[in-house]
């Protein structure tokens, strides 16, 4: 292509490429050097053994769970508390060192990778759970808690978090992508279910989204910062501790699996029976590709058909109304009779299939990489665009099963592909585009619950438009006016 330019066009050419190949590499080079000051700062904030350099500690500092490739820091910090995450952070801003929060690494759209290098803040030492109020029903946590040391703590209480994404995600991280999972359907995202967070903004400084301390209920006064930070993916902040609501662990919990002839007929259930207004815990789609894969990877022997996972939460009284409503309604979409799980280490087999399903589908093809696309159209929608879902996937010869919270409207293509075959990658590239732009002509999102992070930034500006992603960026040079915070990732411009 270069050569069929004329000579004066393709020596301006050339002039360009070589310009940017020399601004990358002054840039890298003034990093370095900023790097080099700045190690004994560090080393002086949070000890010797609270500064890494080692190759495999970045390298494990440089990726998730994504497909995205491994984008080490130059560095990765443990800091202790909030005022050496705020010492730290001053560090970096006097010396234009990009920032980029670590919590568990279980992201899937490459919000960890440091792709302007820098400086990787990594959160796991901050582990306190603190401020446990049981009669108001709310925790803060440091960013080192997972769900499932929270729930540990709080057994003897009474009280439950119930925000399940599956992974054993850090709680704080699950605010900066606005996780949610299994539960979502009655209990909520992590949305709406984050009552302040503290903040540590670029150039070092504290905020509490809410006022220090303040854990109300609800809230009229000012601005909802709190909500401008969660789903922020590290690219405003470091979410340093986050006041979460908690919930009383239900008197009674029952589950059941449903199997129906088609994909239409177990989705139609599923609006139906949230139209009905059954106060449904959760409601888990997994279509007869991803049952097979679970069967064989779970040990379980349920139908290759279409299936529904439920499960009901309430009073003994209140459970019966709500098994017999849903039931009722299962069977006239020709639904089968309900398989129950009663008895808690039944239901905990059962939940932990549904959570494998990422690796259940890898184990289809063994040696071959996992994605999972994330988007979401309301309820009305949702039998459409799953049965379209197949189809694209059927004549597009790719491997990807589907499971979804399609009580929210939200369901994952568990796509299982060769990296090692350019032509494969290129048609499941496609097919996710696809998809998302199917989602987007259905007044969805693309991305119920994921996150943006390196993927999806071209599908935001389609989906929130040029006026909305021009506030997310004033919003964005206002609180980081140096890019320095997690770059590269969410929106376009600073790339």
């Amino acid at each position: 292509m270069l050569l069929g330019l004329r000579p004066s066009l393709r020596l301006l050419s050339l002039r360009r490429s070589l310009t940017h190949c020399r601004s990358v590499s002054l840039e890298n080079t003034a990093r370095k050097a900023a790097l080099d000051k700045v190690l004994s700062a560090f080393r002086s904030i949070c000890g010797e053994d609270g500064v890494s350099l080692g190759e495999a500690i970045r390298e494990q500092h440089g990726k998730d769970e994504s497909v995205h490739r491994c984008r080490p820091p130059d560095v990765v910090v443990f800091p202790r508390c909030v005022e050496e995450v705020s010492a730290l952070a001053k560090v970096c801003h006097d010396h234009n060192l990009p920032i980029i929060p670590f919590g568990t690494g279980t992201g899937l759209e490459g919000g960890v990778g440091a792709v302007k290098g820098g400086v990787c803040f990594s959160l796991r030492n901050m582990e306190q759970i603190l401020d446990l109020h049981p009669e108001d029903f709310d925790v803060t946590v440091e960013p080192g808690v997972t769900r499932k040391a929270l729930n540990s703590y709080l057994r003897d209480t009474g009280l439950w978090f119930p925000v399940d994404p599956g992974a054993d995600a850090s709680l704080c991280g699950m605010a900066a992508t606005s996780a949610s999972g299994t539960n979502a359907v009655r209990y909520g995202t992590m949305r709406e279910n984050v009552m302040n967070l503290e903040v540590v903004l670029s150039n070092g400084t504290v905020i509490h989204t809410a006022g220090k301390s303040r854990r109300p209920r609800k809230t009229s006064a000012g601005y909802n910062l709190t909500n401008l930070f969660v789903g922020s993916e590290g690219t405003l902040g470091i979410i340093t501790k986050t006041t979460l609501r908690l919930y009383g662990i239900p008197e009674a919990m029952v589950s059941a699996v449903c199997s129906f002839p088609s994909v239409q007929a177990a989705v139609d259930s599923t609006v139906q029976i949230l139209q009905a207004g059954v106060p449904i815990a959760r409601i888990e789609f997994l279509d007869d590709v991803m049952i097979d894969a679970c069967n064989k990877f779970s040990s379980l022997s349920y139908p290759v058909t279409p299936t529904l996972f439920l499960e009901f939460h309430g009073s003994e009284r209140s459970l019966e109304e709500q098994v017999t409503t849903a039931e009722e309604i299962t069977q006239s979409n020709e639904g089968s009779d309900f398989q129950w799980a009663r008895e808690a280490e039944t239901r905990n087999r059962l939940w932990k299939a549904r959570h494998d399903a990422w690796y259940a589908a890898q184990a289809l093809r063994p040696g071959c990489k996992a994605y999972s696309t994330d988007v979401c159209v309301p309820l009305s929608r949702l039998p459409q665009i799953v049965v379209e879902t197949k189809k694209d996937l059927l004549e597009s010869r790719l491997t990807g099963p589907i499971a979804g919270h399609v009580g929210d409207g939200n369901f994952h293509c568990l796509m299982v592909v060769d990296p090692n075959d350019p032509e494969e990658l290129h048609r499941v590239h496609l097919f996710t585009e696809r998809l998302a732009r199917r989602a987007l002509a259905m007044d969805g999102t693309c991305t119920g619950e994921h996150g943006v992070g390196l993927g999806k930034r071209a599908l935001l500006c389609e989906e929130v438009g040029p006026l909305a992603i021009h506030v997310m960026q004033r919003l964005k040079d206002s609180l980081d006016p140096k890019n320095l915070m997690n770059p590269g990732k969410v929106l376009l411009k600073g790339e």
